[in-house]
């Protein structure tokens, strides 16, 4: 891809935040068609990583970074994508089953939060007072949210595979940033080695544990969907963009995701949201700008990973 230019590149940011937003209603309406979650999400990111396959293939340096891969490299690797992938998007799947697209989201969008505060352990950097307002905004809106907390019994399975995918994609942020640190890799490579970990594993997982379940042409129509577009070509895109946009400016598209879904469930999934929900949305949403745009500014890796 070539260098694009400014407003092409924020235009193209945009579309791939709205792309990546669709992918919850799809997600919803696979998992009501009684799609196994955890098979639905391999064969989703299985798909999107044979999609990368000529891409990687046919470009010479990207075959040779692969060539280059020491045994040391494969296991780091495999582990991110043990956790980005497999732990992340298997969670995420699994609580989408259980819980509303709008709930899922807030809880997914402290991803930010957590990382901010792992840094602190991980690379032993001093939160600055506006981060810590951030993190104080963002669990001040989840309060307001939950509050009074009345999440029915069946839904709780739900709300521990979210906070399963906030924890293992914040992990994976940070380990992210440590592949992405080492000169001989490139995004690309980390990216596509990583997805075919852990989508093989969340494909051996379903197998075992769910089947396959009896897809429909519609529901195989929504898996290439979301592999193909949503997640191969996005991801390429998004990638594209960075070439041209400073991190703080793609952290601020990024974030127009969260309204995004919330309005897309509305219109698509008939889930409605109070007036205390969305002060509590829009607590979040301010709380993991701030933080977001200072790890940004910190270097994490701003990554149009396959997360969405």
């Amino acid at each position: 891809m070539t260098f694009p230019s400014r407003l092409s590149a924020i235009l193209q940011a945009i579309l791939v935040t709205f792309l990546w937003s669709t992918s919850w209603v799809l997600i919803k309406f696979g998992l009501r068609n009684d799609l196994p979650a955890l098979s639905f999400a391999g064969l989703r990111y299985g798909l999107a990583f044979l999609c990368l396959v000529p891409v990687v293939l046919g470009n010479p340096r990207e075959r040779a970074i692969l060539q280059s891969l020491s045994r040391a490299d494969l296991w780091k690797l495999g582990l991110l994508g043990l956790v980005l992938i497999a732990l992340a998007q298997g969670a995420q799947f699994i609580s989408l089953s259980y819980l509303p697209a709008v709930m899922v989201n807030l809880l997914l969008n402290l991803s930010p939060i957590v990382v901010g505060l792992m840094s602190v352990v991980w690379w032993q950097e001093r939160p600055t007072g506006l981060q810590w307002l951030g993190v104080l905004l963002g669990l001040g809106g989840t309060l307001v949210y939950f509050l009074p907390l009345n999440i029915p019994g069946g839904l709780w399975l739900g709300a521990l595979a979210a906070l399963v995918g906030v924890f293992s994609n914040s992990a994976a942020t940070l380990m992210g940033r440590q592949a992405n640190l080492q000169s001989h890799l490139s995004p690309l490579t980390v990216t596509f080695v990583s997805m075919g970990f852990g989508s093989g594993l969340m494909l051996l997982a379903g197998s075992l544990t769910q089947g396959f379940g009896s897809p429909s042409l519609t529901d195989w129509g929504i898996i290439a969907w979301l592999a193909v577009v949503n997640t191969a070509f996005a991801f390429t895109l998004w990638n594209n963009t960075l070439r041209a946009l400073t991190p703080v400016e793609s952290s601020i598209i990024n974030s127009l995701m969260m309204p995004q879904i919330a309005l897309l469930a509305w219109m698509f999934l008939g889930e409605s949201i109070s007036l205390k929900e969305l002060c509590g949305l829009a607590l979040v949403a301010a709380g993991v700008l701030i933080v977001q745009v200072r790890i940004k500014k910190n270097k994490l890796p701003n990554r149009g990973d396959a997360a969405h």
